[in-house]
């Protein structure tokens, strides 16, 4: 047994070390510890043990999943405890390690989006400009933002058991397929502004080709280019001048984006004063609307990864059973990821 992989699976079934312990006979904590850091044994009868309570195949076990995530973004203001956190990127490596499990069966469509380097002259402001112009948008808003990025070649997942603290992530997976993994309880809206802030991460920062040195902030410019890519400066500037509140309801209907991200969106543009900002935020926060805000934005649906699921099930005959065979984990896992939860998603259709 592999005790990284162990480990894996004690932090995604959201055991710790004492908790897992309390329920395997002949199984200590200090033991456990001394185990998955590689420097002592356990019998095989508590290997056996754990892995019968964990429900995770043996095969499991052997396998070597990296999958690196480095770039989880979580809400600052929203505290997530470390066993969520631990939950959570577990959970993003699984689904990477499906994608690439599934990806020895099925082909998936090839990553066509240039990755851009920033330090050869870009700004995430150009490079949101170029990524719009190769996907067809030539002006206005992003519509049917999950079919845009799912047709050049970008895995988009949804998972729906985790707190507001987590947004998005963006990561290749070991066999470089590139994936973004959001929140699917937020609003459609600020679902909108996580893919773009993702996309700008595997446009920007996740290529292969070329290094980010550290003291660049890979934050600030997947912000800037996902501003730009929803809401062209060239466009959105002339609406913004002399903002008032009373125009932010009709700018987030036509721009697909938040009441809040237009405001700020128009002090980065310098169309407002800082007190203006100030003033605005005050009323959308005196309004409750920085809660909840007024007005729905549509969307379509993610689909690759589902699609995918069923081509098994439907057109490859695989049962449940083989597919746990093949991908080496538990039913309720390939189920949990791979049957999509929500189905009550708007759709706009331009």
């Amino acid at each position: 047994m592999n005790p990284r992989q162990l480990t894996f699976v004690r932090e995604y079934r959201g055991y710790s070390q004492t908790e897992l312990a309390s329920h395997i006979q002949g199984l200590s904590q200090s033991n456990l510890s001394k185990f998955e850091k590689g420097v002592g044994q356990l019998s095989n009868e508590v290997l056996q043990r754990i892995v019968d309570f964990l429900k995770f195949p043996t095969s499991f076990y052997e396998q070597a999943i990296s999958n690196k995530v480095d770039s989880a973004h979580y809400r600052k203001r929203v505290g997530v405890a470390k066993k969520e956190k631990d939950y959570i990127e577990k959970s993003i490596k699984l689904i990477g390690y499906i994608v690439d499990q599934m990806s020895d069966t099925i082909e998936f469509p090839a990553f066509s989006l240039q990755t851009i380097d920033i330090s050869e002259g870009f700004t995430p402001t150009s490079a949101a400009q170029i990524i719009r112009r190769s996907m067809g948008i030539l002006q206005g808003p992003v519509s049917n933002i999950y079919t845009k990025l799912e047709s050049n070649g970008i895995i988009i997942i949804e998972i729906f058991d985790c707190n507001e603290g987590f947004d998005g992530v963006a990561f290749l997976t070991d066999m470089g397929y590139p994936v973004i993994v959001i929140n699917g309880n937020y609003s459609n809206d600020r679902k909108r502004l996580t893919i773009a802030h993702e996309l700008g991460h595997i446009v920007l920062h996740i290529s292969p080709d070329f290094a980010i040195p550290d003291c660049r902030n890979k934050e600030e410019e997947a912000f800037s280019f996902a501003a730009e890519f929803l809401m062209p400066s060239d466009e959105i500037k002339g609406s913004l001048t002399d903002l008032r509140l009373s125009y932010l309801l009709p700018l987030k209907q036509y721009w697909l984006t938040s009441m809040a991200s237009i405001v700020h969106r128009a002090k980065d543009l310098g169309t407002i004063s800082s007190d203006k900002y100030k003033y605005l935020n005050v009323e959308l926060s005196r309004k409750g609307y920085k809660k909840k805000e007024p007005g729905n934005v549509s969307i379509d649906a993610p689909s690759l990864f589902y699609e995918a699921y069923q081509l098994f099930k439907t057109e490859l005959h695989y049962t449940d059973s083989e597919l746990s065979h093949i991908f080496h984990l538990p039913i309720d896992v390939i189920n949990h990821f791979c049957i999509r939860r929500r189905t009550h998603l708007y759709i706009l259709k331009h």
